[in-house]
């Protein structure tokens, strides 16, 4: 059996998202840091969100560097949840006190 290569212009999905507004700002991402993308499904997921999700997809040459910023954009993102919510309790007990 003959070896499939791998065509750099193939297409990987790198994240699959049932919100919209999760998949555009996942893309936004990537393309800010120079990474051809697009989302698969996003229509048919505006319309029927429970039956679709949107699939964001790369070349496969670039799936590393995606999967990297995807990953940090989610750790920021849980970095800045966790300091709101800091923020929000040392707000609560000023008020207690």
């Amino acid at each position: 059996m003959a070896e499939k290569s791998q065509d750099p212009e193939e297409y990987v999905t790198v994240a699959e998202f049932m919100e919209p507004a999760f998949a555009q700002m996942a893309k936004g991402a990537l393309e800010s840091a120079g990474i051809e993308c697009f989302l698969e499904g996003e229509h048919a997921n505006s319309m029927i969100s429970l039956a679709f999700w949107a699939q964001l997809q790369v070349h496969r040459q670039d799936e590393v560097a995606a999967r990297l910023i995807l990953d940090e954009s989610e750790d920021a993102s849980d970095e800045a949840s966790t300091a709101e919510r800091a923020s929000e309790i040392a707000d609560l007990q000023d008020d207690l006190a």
